[in-house]
């Protein structure tokens, strides 16, 4: 009885719903029918010849500058393939590839259920024939539309291919990292030997990489690269294709790379640097993946001035210009030039010596300690913003700041110097004085508006001298100083201008991100500032025969026991800009150890890095002024507002913060800055507050 009643209301919420359940299904069988049909669309006969044109990546002029090409790959035939080899790509990518027409459904439960067991991705659900169709016809968008082309192109290539000339087409034709398509040229770039020629834990690391080819690439990740082999042993023993000696004696094994260059031509591997910064980007900040940007038929238009860019690489090849390295460890560097007016990088280098496909780039990726380079955002900035001047007078005596007691570089102080003095002198007292009479916020919020990451901890007047918990990137330092030259206004740096396809699809293009971060009148009585500081004050190795300004700056050896008595420095920067191009060098250690200490400042090697660069990269450019801005009544009341309120900042206690130290030689309390003696002239800098200084990684 109670069946039958819940069957007869079933019924009538049937007939009630019906006409809703009928326009449904019609929605679900348009859809269906529509990407059946878009499916159906592709051209099978890529199969025949899958690899397109290069892809070309151009200047800021348009012109052609460096080639990422896949083009020229070698076919090898599944008979010339080793077993071992077919073996641990079937065993890692597609167990039941000879049993599913191309789609594997046990196979995505039987992966779902050994990813869950194993508490990580050890198995993909996609089969080789997928993989196939996705590589050669379709993008990586994780999406229900292009998962399921990906299905229905993958059921039309098993209805046309027979399974050995789709394992052969895969084996030729996907992606194995470092640039490069198909296992003959794996094989090569990473062992150094023909694909008929590899042992059988060659063949498993191979096979290791389709996966994530950046990610286990042994040139970059070789622990990882070892990890993931050895699971592809591990599979090949569970399926009985190796017994458990053999497993144990090729997991014990090193990984052995070739130990030669591979010789390049034409524009293929020009501007690696500069093409790894981009790589980057295009997948970072445009969506697409490394396997389809060397798939070709792409053209990705950037912002790479030849002449800068071969100016950077240049002087990065002088070993004169840079500090000798002490110890095992390389004196390592990094230098970015961009354009102000628009943020267009126009040239980098993250590395001396040895470059790494898409390695550690210390250009964008560096976190270092800034020393007295961030005073003009963190410090000068803020204050120029409340109506100090450069003839402002600022405190110079012997302070504690509620148990923090900055030093000057000289131990010389002074009792009172001018805004100006301080500045292009680099003297710390002042500085932190200022920033203390300001309020620390007023320096957090310039450094916000520079888009400058800071760290909750980094809320401290040890900020005015560079103190920071992560540290900051020459990319990031670059940025912001180019608002000063473009009064005011930063924009966001970016290296491509558009990603277009051989047949005109837009993949990506530059979003404008342009801020107001300070006002024109301030930015350029900055300029003027920095003006001094190269002309007579820490950055004089930066001078060049045209309008320049810039800032200097050094961080401390760590105040450890390890580095007890020994001289040097950390990190010693430059940063600076001429009216055409903003730039800022780096150099230091990658890790810094009491056997690899430099021995230099932010006024002597970085400064003349600086200087050679710009010398070269501005050949033949007329000479300019930096931009100055309109003057109006307007502004002249502006700037009597600005006093007002610095009057009225004032009205706190006038002592404030100037509890003298009597006690000389006392010791710096832990976690805060030390200072260090530093001759006149050169870049001074100040060590961070400890509680966070960056590493470079």
């Amino acid at each position: 009885m109670n069946m039958k009643l819940l069957l007869s209301r079933l019924i009538r919420l049937l007939k009630k719903f019906r006409l809703f359940i009928v326009a449904f299904i019609a929605v679900i069988l348009i859809v269906f029918t529509y990407f059946v049909v878009d499916a159906y669309r592709i051209d099978l006969s890529k199969l025949d010849d899958p690899v397109g044109a290069a892809t070309v990546i151009y200047d800021v002029h348009g012109d052609p500058v460096s080639e990422l090409s896949s083009a020229r790959f070698t076919h090898v035939s599944l008979s010339e393939i080793p077993e071992d080899l077919i073996h641990a790509i079937i065993s890692v990518e597609d167990q039941r590839y000879f049993s599913h027409n191309g789609v594997d459904v046990r196979g995505i439960v039987r992966s779902a259920w050994r990813n869950l067991r194993a508490g990580t991705v050890v198995e993909g659900g996609s089969t080789i024939t997928q993989q196939l169709a996705k590589n050669l016809f379709l993008t990586s968008d994780r999406t229900f539309g292009r998962k399921f082309r990906e299905v229905i192109t993958a059921v039309r290539i098993e209805r046309e291919f027979s399974k050995d000339e789709i394992l052969e087409l895969y084996l030729n034709h996907i992606y194995f990292g470092e640039g490069t398509w198909g296992i003959q040229n794996a094989s090569n770039v990473y062992f150094g030997k023909e694909v008929q020629e590899i042992s059988l834990e060659e063949a498993a690391l191979l096979a290791a990489l389709p996966k994530a080819p950046s990610h286990y690439s042994p040139f970059q990740n070789e622990g990882m690269a070892i990890d993931r082999r050895n699971l592809v042993l591990f599979l090949l023993m569970e399926q009985g294709f190796i017994d458990e000696k053999i497993y144990e004696e090729t997991t014990e094994s090193d990984i052995v790379l070739r130990d030669w260059e591979i010789e390049e031509d034409s524009l293929r591997g020009k501007y690696p640097g500069y093409v790894d910064f981009i790589i980057d980007e295009a997948i970072n900040v445009h969506g697409l993946t490394e396997e389809r940007i060397w798939a070709g038929d792409v053209h990705i238009y950037t912002e790479i001035d030849t002449t800068v860019q071969d100016a950077i690489q240049s002087t990065f090849e002088n070993e004169e210009l840079f500090p000798e390295s002490t110890g095992d460890g390389v004196l390592q560097g990094a230098s970015v030039v961009l354009d102000p007016y628009t943020g267009g990088v126009r040239g980098l280098i993250g590395y001396r010596q040895e470059h790494v496909y898409r390695g550690f780039n210390r250009a964008t990726q560096l976190k270092r300690q800034p020393g007295s380079a961030i005073k003009p955002l963190s410090v000068f900035a803020p204050a120029l913003e409340r109506g100090y001047t450069a003839s402002s007078l600022l405190v110079d005596e012997r302070l504690d700041f509620d148990g923090y007691s900055p030093r000057n570089y000289d131990h010389q102080y002074r009792g009172e110097v001018t805004l100006h003095d301080a500045m292009i002198h680099s003297i710390n007292v002042p500085a932190v004085w200022l920033l203390n009479e300001l309020g620390v916020d007023a320096g957090i919020d310039f450094l916000q508006r520079a888009q400058i990451p800071l760290h909750e901890n980094d809320r401290q007047l040890s900020l005015a001298l560079g103190g920071m918990t992560e540290g900051i990137s020459p990319l990031q330092l670059t940025q912001a100083f180019s608002m000063f030259p473009n009064l005011g206004v930063m924009n966001e740096a970016y290296g491509i201008n558009e990603i277009i396809t051989e047949s005109g699809e837009v993949l990506g293009e530059r979003d404008i991100q342009e801020i107001q971060v300070m006002e024109s009148e301030d930015a350029y009585a900055m300029t003027k500032l920095l003006e001094s500081v190269v002309q007579e004050g820490t950055g004089r190795n930066a001078l060049l025969d045209r309008p320049i300004a810039g800032k200097t700056g050094t961080t401390q050896l760590p105040a450890t026991d390890a580095f007890e008595g020994k001289s040097g420095t950390s990190d010693a920067w430059f940063v600076g800009y001429t009216p055409e191009l903003v730039a800022a060098v780096w150099v230091g250690y990658d890790r810094i150890t009491p056997d690899a200490v430099m021995e230099s400042t932010g006024g002597n090697h970085p400064a003349r890095i600086f200087q050679t660069i710009m010398s070269q990269a501005l050949v033949g450019v007329p000479v300019s002024s930096f931009m100055e801005p309109e003057r109006s009544q307007g502004n002249n009341n502006k700037n009597d507002k600005k006093k007002d309120d610095k009057e009225k900042d004032k009205g706190k206690e006038k002592d404030k913060g100037k509890n003298k130290d009597k006690e000389r030689g006392q010791q710096t309390p832990p976690g805060h800055d030390r200072d260090r003696d530093n001759p006149p002239g050169q870049g001074r800098g100040q060590d961070n507050p400890g509680q966070g200084r960056g590493q470079g990684r």
